[in-house]
This record gives C-alpha cells, sequence and structure tokens, in this order.
C-alpha cells in the first residue's frame, strides 16, 4: 500500500485542533493499515518524525431517514503523536 492508500483525511473537530497545539494529529486511515504502516505514510507524506500512534475502530453509526434506517460505514482513527517542535504546515492554516 502506498502512503496515499494508508492516509485517507485528517479529522476536523474541535478536539483534534486543539490537539494540534500540542503536536498530536488525527488521521482517518485504511482499516487494513497497521500502526507501523501508519506511520511510515506519515512520516513519508509530511517529512516529520513520529513519536507515537494509537488507533481506534470506529463504528459506524445507525441513521434514519423517515422509516428508512441506515448504517454509516465503519472507520479507524489513528492519533499521530510528533517529535518535540515539530508540526506539520499543512494542517496548521485549516483552523
Amino acid at each position: 500500500m502506498s502512503h496515499y492508500d494508508i492516509i485517507q483525511k485528517p479529522v476536523i473537530s474541535e478536539k483534534a485542533y486543539a490537539g494540534m497545539e500540542r503536536g498530536v494529529y488525527s488521521f482517518w486511515v485504511n482499516k487494513d493499515a497497521t500502526k507501523t504502516d501508519i506511520k511510515g505514510a506519515i512520516e513519508k507524506a509530511f517529512d516529520v518524525k513520529v513519536v507515537g500512534i494509537s488507533t481506534m475502530n470506529v463504528r459506524g453509526k445507525r441513521k434514519r431517514v423517515g422509516r428508512f434506517i441506515g448504517v454509516r460505514a465503519d472507520r479507524k482513527k489513528a492519533i499521530v503523536r510528533l517529535a518535540e517542535g515539530q508540526t506539520i504546515a499543512a494542517l496548521e492554516g485549516q483552523a
């Protein structure tokens, strides 16, 4: 898998932006990606040093439209901690 296939998009939330000040970034990633795959993809895509990674599987929410009930797709989220003093410049201006 290429790093383009592993990293899908950054997480857009207040909690994610609060973590960016401390060097912690959140991404939606491929469900089959391992922590080592994610670490390599982040380091290659953004040219930074990754210190730690936490991953979690997020179950899809049940959504209802009228009398029909559907389920959103399951996803995987990775919370990446960078080395001291490093940032991802592409995500800093998003807030």
